[in-house]
């Protein structure tokens, strides 16, 4: 090989090294978190990034560890020396909540009529209509207005059709988050005998979850790790009023791969202990009326968290949860909704469940003694695996509701 050749290949492999430094530095970036909380005189760790410290540089401004509370910049760097990002590092008191794990009832009302079906009017001629599609109307989209009528519920909707009178109507609807309006005529149902617009709409949820935590300083619970959504459509109930009521577990249908199973529970009183405020991508969170069965822990900050053994808490059967032995696999900042993959390795819970089934979300989960998160979703495809939220999450989130 010539000496010109030696150069070249030189230079190539030097520009590949080069190239993968810069992914490998974009991808760290990306991964570390914008954020971290530190109580006083906690110094500041990530233990999920081992190489990675606040940068030693003279000058820099800091927090390794400090018993100021507020609210400081970090620069955070390889090895203390080689800068990757700058986050927020916010020194507070450390958190305490009363961890749950107990089955609650949810009932909520959406703000407008939800589309979850469409059905054909038979017309008096012989032939059929169906005037919402018609009128470009998709399954999922949340109708708050026909004419001059609110559609709050399925009753306002029909009251609305009746005036129209078969006349043109404009119809205001959510869809993707975005107010859009068209136009609709009603048609006659002569079947039925009745104005309709060949359209099935929903403006209630119940079902049964499991509570996080409440904060009975503070007044304020959180439950689910994930917003209440329509059995149909899968869209978010956009949430009008709600509240949560006693709850208890009477049976499990065991999860196999590909089909998920489900805790089964009946609602034990009407009387409400917990008004709903918000029903968001991070869970359900409220106003408490009662207070809450569970035991006093100081919450983990979501740096804190680590791989490898845990506790679930949930409730299988009756009203008080028990404690079983899981693994975090795999612990990630980038989706806020998927912090955490877990997996069971409780031989108890597997033989109850299967696994992680439809109800469990929520369970706390506990490490070290103090809670890190929340199950959220289970793995279709794999039941003894799910998915979680860090607890410092849905903290913030139900401070909210404190304000």
């Amino acid at each position: 090989m010539s000496k010109h050749s030696i150069v070249r290949w030189i230079k190539m492999i030097g520009v590949y090294l080069l190239v993968a430094a810069v992914a490998a530095l974009g991808w760290l970036w990306c991964a570390l978190p914008e954020e971290v909380y530190l109580e006083p005189e906690q110094p500041l760790a990530l233990p999920r990034f081992g190489w990675v410290e606040p940068l030693r540089l003279h000058g820099s401004q800091n927090v390794v560890s400090t018993r100021a509370v507020g609210s400081y910049q970090t620069t955070l760097a390889l090895g203390g020396w080689l800068p990757v990002k700058t986050i927020r590092t916010v020194v507070t008191t450390r958190p305490s909540v009363t961890v749950c794990g107990t089955p609650f009832g949810v009932k909520m009302f959406s703000e407008g009529a939800l589309i979850v079906g469409f059905s054909d009017v038979d017309r008096a001629d012989g032939g059929t209509a169906n005037p919402a599609k018609a009128a470009g109307l998709h399954l999922g989209d949340r109708v708050v207005c026909i004419g001059e009528t609110a559609t709050e519920n399925n009753d306002a909707v029909k009251a609305a059709l009746d005036a129209a009178q078969g006349a043109e109507v404009e119809v205001i609807y959510i869809r993707g988050g975005e107010q859009l309006q068209t136009t609709l005529t009603p048609a006659w149902d002569a079947t039925a005998g009745q104005w309709r617009a060949g359209m099935w709409v929903r403006d209630s949820s119940a079902g049964v979850g499991t509570l996080t935590f409440a904060d009975e300083e503070k007044g304020v619970f959180a439950g689910l790790g994930h917003p209440i959504s329509d059995s149909d459509t899968g869209e978010s109930i956009a949430l009008r009023s709600g509240e949560i009521v006693p709850c208890q577990i009477t049976g499990c249908s065991k999860g196999t791969a590909g089909s998920p199973g489900e805790l089964k529970g009946r609602f034990l009183s009407a009387h409400a202990i917990g008004t709903i405020r918000i029903n968001g991508e991070n869970g359900v969170y409220g106003s408490t009326r009662a207070q809450f069965a569970g035991q006093k822990m100081e919450v983990a900050f979501a740096q804190e968290v680590e791989a490898g053994d845990a506790e679930i808490w949930t409730t299988t059967s009756g009203e008080t949860p028990r404690a079983y032995r899981v693994k975090i696999e795999k612990i990630s900042d980038a989706d806020p909704r998927r912090n955490m993959v877990l997996r069971v390795v409780d031989r108890e819970l597997l033989a109850q469940t299967g696994g992680i089934v439809q109800g469990m979300s929520g369970s706390p989960i506990v490490q070290n003694g103090r809670l890190v998160g929340a199950v959220t979703h289970v793995l279709v495809n794999d039941p003894t695996r799910g998915y979680g939220i860090f607890a410092q999450t849905m903290l913030e989130q139900a401070e909210r509701v404190a304000e």
